[in-house]
């Protein structure tokens, strides 16, 4: 039986008081995700429609030759529904703050923090969605979770010293195996139909994706035995149950916390841009965000956590964990010195504090303020900004996520640095298989930018 099937069976049985339960919704059984979506679709179309009507023959800005050669920094060329950055205002998912998001998505009973179920929701349709809907998703996912046997095998074959996101990735590609979409397509079905098979594919994976990372870890850090999905559980509860962390409430409300403001920032990004590049070709989620995962591993983006850690506690090695600000201050001067970058601080497109790092220190503020790692991600904080400026370092001085990530893991006690860019990969499928699911609905076309080479640009300035 398909799960829409044994939900609807579920419906049927339900006594009334667990409808009572949800009084506060609109009906006692809302529409699902995907129902949601196939009446939001038809709107969506139309209205690209308009805004291509209206404003396709104008200009984004000028492109220069600078930017070109400068990693495409600030050029205005894609198309990203779920969130959008501002330099100074930080991100926004679906015009939803941090803390915004933080106070009208559901939370676990007992929870502090926003349910990832909840921003996946908003990320998709736009809207935020009850504590019905929420525990729907939940339960779909749980559902969902279990992986293919030669998956299982594919990854207990790994050696463990194969990196763990190598690992993640290779997985990942495994389950194209079982792809709907792939499917579909191959048997030609029309193509305003991709966003359904790609949208079974988007919850399969994220539903799978705990499972894997569990796995992952429990055999490369532990005895490779793992517990079972709790179809009673959230997510970020299963997650942590499968990394071992389930019994500390704390972290499982980290995880939430820490899936919900990693999950996407915007489409310019390497991991987000990946994903959205590699499905304008058709691959399925399947391979588009294994292809997002490799570019996430690398240390210009996801490590990019880890390093900061390392320095830390370098950091604390050579000065001790509780240092005064004028050592704390030579140390980063040495690391600039050193012709070194200071870890954690500077950011793309930001030009102010990050908020997702203004999130993770009002979390370690209230559960962990006296922890030495904190005190001194602190003190980093109130001493690096004016060095960087003086310096000339950096046009932003401020911190960014990664700058504190790291010591809240580690404190929980998951100090196995290597696997925290694949706690990132599970956080950032959310944005980017979100956004599959809209260019297949909108019939995003294959992304094929212009390229020169440096005689071209020669001959194109000659004379002028």
């Amino acid at each position: 039986m398909s799960f829409i099937a044994s939900r609807n069976a579920l419906r049927a049985q339900l006594k009334p008081s667990f409808a009572r339960t949800f009084a506060s919704t609109p009906s006692a059984f809302a529409p699902t995700l995907k129902e949601r979506l196939t009446e939001l679709i038809p709107k969506e179309i139309e209205n690209v429609k308009a805004v291509r009507a209206a404003h396709g023959n104008k200009s984004f800005g000028e492109v220069t030759v600078d930017q070109a050669y400068g990693g495409m920094r600030g050029i205005k060329g894609l198309i990203w529904e779920g969130s959008v950055l501002d330099a100074d205002e930080g991100i926004r998912f679906r015009g939803l703050t941090i803390p915004e998001v933080q106070q009208k998505l559901p939370t676990a009973p007992g929870g502090t923090e926003p349910l990832p179920e909840g921003l996946f929701w908003l990320l998709v349709t736009g809207e935020v969605p009850t504590e019905e809907q929420v525990k729907g998703l939940s339960q779909e996912w749980a559902a969902r979770a279990e992986l293919p046997k030669f998956v299982e095998e594919l990854i207990d074959r790994c050696p463990n010293t194969l990196h763990p996101m190598t690992q993640f990735s290779i997985a990942v590609n495994a389950l194209n195996h079982d792809s709907a979409f792939a499917k579909a397509y191959s048997n030609g079905v029309h193509k305003r139909e991709y966003w359904k098979t790609t949208f079974d594919d988007s919850m399969d994976l994220i539903a799978k994706l705990p499972n894997i990372a569990g796995r992952i870890f429990r055999n490369v850090y532990g005895d490779g035995k793992l517990p079972a999905i709790d179809q009673s559980l959230d997510y970020s509860a299963n997650l942590s149950n499968l990394l071992g962390f389930g019994e500390n409430k704390e972290f499982v409300d980290l995880m939430r916390l820490y899936i919900t403001i990693h999950s996407d920032h915007e489409g310019g990004n390497v991991s987000a841009h990946t994903g959205h590049l590699v499905g304008s070709a058709l691959s399925d989620p399947f391979l588009s965000f294994a292809a997002s995962l490799n570019g996430l591993a690398g240390p210009l983006h996801g490590l990019a956590n880890q390093e900061v850690l390392r320095w830390v506690q370098k950091m604390q090695a050579a000065i001790g964990k509780e240092p005064t600000d004028e050592q704390v201050a030579e140390y980063v001067w040495s690391t600039l010195k050193s012709g070194q970058v200071v870890p954690g601080y500077g950011h793309a497109v930001l030009r102010k504090t990050d908020p997702r790092y203004t999130a993770q220190r009002e979390f370690a503020l209230k559960h962990l303020p006296n922890d030495p790692g904190f005190k001194l991600v602190g003190q980093i904080y109130k001493i690096v900004p004016n060095i960087l400026l003086e310096a000339g370092k950096a046009k932003n001085p401020w911190p960014n996520v990664d700058a504190h990530s790291g010591v809240l893991l580690t404190y929980y006690g998951l100090h196995q640095q290597d696997f925290y860019t694949v706690l990132f990969g599970v956080s950032r499928a959310f944005g980017v298989v979100s956004q599959l699911i809209w260019d297949r609905a909108l019939g995003m076309p294959l992304e094929r930018p212009k390229s020169y080479s440096t005689e071209a640009i020669k001959k194109m300035f000659e004379g002028k």
